[in-house]
């Protein structure tokens, strides 16, 4: 999994990476060692068993770690929307499409059942909402986080209260750690998640069907 063979700069993070060069200089510089995200877990070391950090250039890296962090968003999303709807939490109320007479509570607690259950213009909706946020942090954000700068920042949703500004850079720090390493999690999670989902009995801990 390539999310766990380079560490991070987050949604909290500065504006820069770390030991990045001076915005005269052209192109990002960033390298494994420069990089959050090693720890106990991994011995302290770069968890790499491949290599691949060793064949990859900085730019690369940086697009290593923007892939990592929007991975670890939608999964800690995903996981804790399945956790919540498999525990019994009360869902949405209303119409999700008061035309076909769809309610949010209509669409069950399978999550691909509720998926296939959504309207197909709901489904466009959604999809467009990340295109839309998708082409914001590739196009937007200047510079690219692959010329320098920030990896998984996306507009409108980079901190717009402003509550970053009032951190030290260790408690800045620490943020960003720890929300890789929850990301990472979560990644496991949601695809641990969806394994019991399609082959029963087949993660321990989980209940036969999920």
């Amino acid at each position: 999994m390539l999310s766990l063979t380079v560490n991070s700069v987050s949604f909290n993070g500065p504006a820069l990476a770390p030991r990045v060069a001076p915005a005269a200089a052209a192109g990002v510089r960033m390298g494994v060692s420069d990089m959050e995200g090693t720890g106990p877990e991994t011995g302290g070391k770069v968890f790499d068993p491949m290599g691949l950090s060793k064949i990859a250039s900085a730019e690369t890296l940086a697009w290593y770690r923007a892939a990592e962090l929007k991975h670890s968003r939608v999964a800690m999303a995903a996981v804790t929307g399945w956790a919540w709807v498999s525990s019994g939490g009360p869902l949405f109320p209303g119409y999700l499409s008061v035309e076909q007479g769809v309610t949010f509570e209509s669409l069950g607690r399978d999550g691909y059942a509720a998926w296939a259950a959504v309207p197909e213009a709901g489904k466009f909706q959604i999809l467009g909402v990340i295109g839309i946020l998708e082409i914001l942090s590739e196009s937007a954000v200047k510079p690219h986080y692959m010329a320098g700068g920030t990896p998984g920042k996306v507009p409108l949703l980079w901190d717009p209260l402003g509550f970053t500004a009032k951190l030290s850079p260790e408690t800045l720090a620490r943020k960003r750690l720890a929300e890789l390493k929850n990301g990472r999690l979560a990644m496991i999670g949601v695809m641990s998640l969806v394994s019991a989902h399609f082959i029963p009995n087949s993660v321990p801990l989980l209940p036969g069907s999920v």
